[in-house]
């Protein structure tokens, strides 16, 4: 795939001060000989009536095989702002990635030809993402704020598509396929790399990588009137979604995408110091974690205590427990799936076993000798408030464990193939 820049002139407001312009609005293309000009004007006069940030317009025709790439020439050479990219590959995911890759912009954005979306959006949309609030911002038709004219069938489309990517992946934005985005680009250079797909899924994969990163989304309400010349093909479309959407969640259930890199290089801060991010919701997985192991251990220690004596049940229930309980805290506490790496932390959990061990068995001990023939019961209590030390000290030492798993499965997987 090769692209070109056929015409990429700076705005004037921004080539007077030497600066980029604040805003790039992609117009991804395919054969729209007949709208692309009726699109670009009524972008430039909205852009040029108060709106506060200095924009460029890029037409990214993506492989049009009508005149479209002719217009969008004449455009650039009739207009400052407007300038054209033409890659020799269909897809708008590709031409969205292509442009926003290399663009100089602040802030990137993407609207559809058709400008289903009325234009009063695009600054709601824009402004959390100039003063730095948001990451990624997009319009949602399907907030009870937004006002749609489309066809029933469009509509259960739609709904029935987010729905499946909740129910699938978890998702908490509302309306994946609008086709009006916008995004930092310093965080786009970071987060494209990781999208694989170049078609309709691109919205959707972009979406739920960022989610996933911890990434801030703004959504905005839009007024939206369906475009009845769509030529997209539904039953294609949503085939190729399905397969995104399986792709995707195979990736982030075996731990094979780097999400804390983009985590940590966008820059959010905890917002308490000292607690790092993520740090709440690992240790609420990890009690609940640790409440089922504790209740598992107990249950094992009083079967085998009249079996094998009190520190040998003690060294069995401990072992046999610990080993659940480092398979779980791995895939469910700290996110890593696969088998990379799976015996090195087994290992190290069992060194934290160790600790365990020496905690309960040294209580015991100590119990035993104070009073030698002290019921069960006693041993229970002793056993359990040893455990509470043990288990702080299991969290501590399994946040070190697991601290890069994620990095380092990747890694090995894109070493392997599995990467882009």
């Amino acid at each position: 795939m090769t692209e070109t820049v056929a015409v990429a002139s700076a705005a004037e407001q921004n080539r007077a001060t030497g600066r980029p312009p604040v805003l790039d609005v992609v117009i991804p293309v395919y054969n729209e000989e007949t709208d692309l000009g009726v699109c670009v004007r009524r972008l430039r006069t909205y852009l040029g009536g108060g709106f506060p940030f200095p924009a460029r317009i890029t037409i990214a025709d993506n492989a049009s095989t009508d005149t479209t790439l002719q217009v969008a020439r004449l455009l650039a050479a009739e207009y400052d702002d407007v300038r054209v990219v033409h890659l020799d590959a269909k897809g708008r995911g590709r031409a969205l990635r292509a442009v926003w890759e290399q663009s100089d912009a602040q802030v990137v954005a993407y609207m559809d030809v058709d400008l289903s979306t009325d234009l009063d959006a695009l600054l709601p949309l824009v402004a959390p993402l100039v003063s730095g609030h948001s990451d990624l911002a997009i319009g949602t038709r399907l907030s009870a704020g937004s006002r749609v004219v489309r066809g029933p069938k469009r509509e259960f489309i739609s709904r029935s598509y987010n729905l499946i990517l909740k129910a699938a992946l978890r998702t908490g934005f509302s309306d994946a396929q609008c086709g009006f985005k916008a995004m930092r680009t310093d965080v786009a250079r970071r987060l494209l790399p990781l999208v694989q797909d170049g078609e309709w899924f691109f919205d959707t994969e972009l979406l739920v990588l960022a989610e996933r990163a911890g990434l801030r989304i703004h959504e905005v309400p839009v007024d939206w009137i369906d475009d009845p010349d769509s030529r997209v093909d539904i039953v294609d479309t949503a085939r190729k979604d399905l397969q995104g959407i399986w792709r995707l969640g195979r990736a982030m259930a075996t731990g094979a995408l780097p999400l804390d890199d983009v985590r940590r290089a966008v820059g959010r801060e905890p917002l308490v110091p000292g607690v790092p991010l993520g740090m709440v919701g690992q240790a609420v997985r990890f009690a609940l974690i640790g409440i089922a192991s504790t209740v598992a251990y107990l249950l094992l220690y009083l079967l085998w205590q009249p079996l094998v004596g009190p520190q040998a049940a003690n060294f069995l229930a401990l072992l046999v427990t610990a080993v659940g309980n480092t398979t779980a805290n791995r895939a469910f506490t700290f996110g890593v799936r696969g088998t990379t790496g799976v015996v090195a932390h087994q290992f190290q959990g069992l060194l934290l076993f160790g600790f365990g061990l020496l905690v309960t068995s040294g209580s015991l001990f100590a119990l035993h000798r104070w009073a030698p023939d002290v019921a069960v019961q006693w041993e229970l209590l002793v056993l359990v408030v040893a455990n509470l030390v043990a288990t702080l000290a299991r969290f501590v030492g399994l946040r070190w464990v697991f601290r890069n798993a994620g990095d380092r499965q990747y890694r090995t997987t894109a070493v392997d193939g599995g990467g882009r």
